[in-house]
């Protein structure tokens, strides 16, 4: 959900395979939209984030980066669980600090109602299961079965394989464009469609701030061998990925992480 500039109106927006950040969301997994020109809700609370340390990843300071962009991820994810009003009245009061008349007056409404929305909007996160994926450091047995078996999956581009390894409710987003897919239609769909050129990809396992996390490399179009294309960031819960997080902007992590910017055509 797009948060509006003062002179337009919040629109109402489908739920399912809702972009985070955007206006409209869509029905459609392979509805990508543009990247983001400004901060989309929850930017703001990672900024606050920077200042602390992080366990860098095998020394290198990229895990923390990830870390501050996964509080931007789960706060957005969080705010799924809110009505449209109360979502649109907790983004303006308490991360673009609006006052509660300016709020009142953009969504023709009463401060009173805001703050009545706001008070119902914190109770409902607050209610929230917020636990952390239970993916443990180092891997126990059956999280790097698991592992291995989504590399072989996404690897072989096996949609079907893919998908047995995942939560019915498992997310997959793509910063730093606002994508937000949810459940295995969605996350399937987009794959075979806006996202096929990923088929015959290499996985490199790697760790961010702890979570497992892997290197994705396409086939390079230009020649032999593959080219960066992501940082996957996995989240596992009770046995099951439950959310498949990928930074795009690879000249800014693979450094970061110690990455090569290129693999043979014979890596795995």
């Amino acid at each position: 959900m797009a948060v509006p500039h003062r002179d337009e109106r919040l629109p109402r927006h489908a739920e399912r395979g809702q972009q985070a950040g955007q206006a409209g969301g869509s029905d459609r997994p392979d509805s990508a939209g543009p990247g983001r020109a400004e901060p989309p809700p929850g930017e703001h609370l990672a900024g606050a984030d920077a200042g602390r340390a992080h366990p860098a990843v095998g020394g290198r300071p990229g895990g923390g980066a990830v870390a501050r962009e996964s509080v931007r991820l789960a706060f957005v994810a969080a705010l799924q669980h809110l009505p449209p009003k109360q979502r649109a009245v907790l983004i303006l009061r308490e991360v673009l600090a609006w006052r509660a008349s300016e709020v009142a007056e953009l969504l023709d409404t009463s401060v009173a109602s805001v703050n009545s929305a706001l008070q119902r909007a914190r109770a409902t996160l607050s209610d929230r299961d917020t636990t952390a994926p239970d993916t443990a450091n180092p891997l126990d047995d059956e999280q790097r079965k698991l592992l291995d078996r989504y590399v072989a999956a996404f690897e072989g581009y096996d949609m079907a394989a893919l998908t047995a390894l995942l939560h019915e409710d498992a997310v997959m987003t793509m910063p730093p464009f606002d994508l937000w897919l949810r459940g295995h239609d969605d996350i399937s769909g987009f794959m075979l469609s806006f996202g096929a050129s990923c088929a015959g990809s290499r996985l490199v396992a790697t760790e961010a701030n702890g979570t497992p996390a892997f290197a994705h490399y396409k086939p390079n179009p230009d020649g032999p061998g593959f080219v960066p294309w992501a940082v996957q960031v996995i989240d596992i819960s009770d046995g099951a990925i439950t959310g498949m997080h990928c930074f795009l902007d690879t000249p800014r992590w693979f450094p970061l992480f110690g990455l090569p910017d290129h693999l043979e055509a014979d890596a795995s």
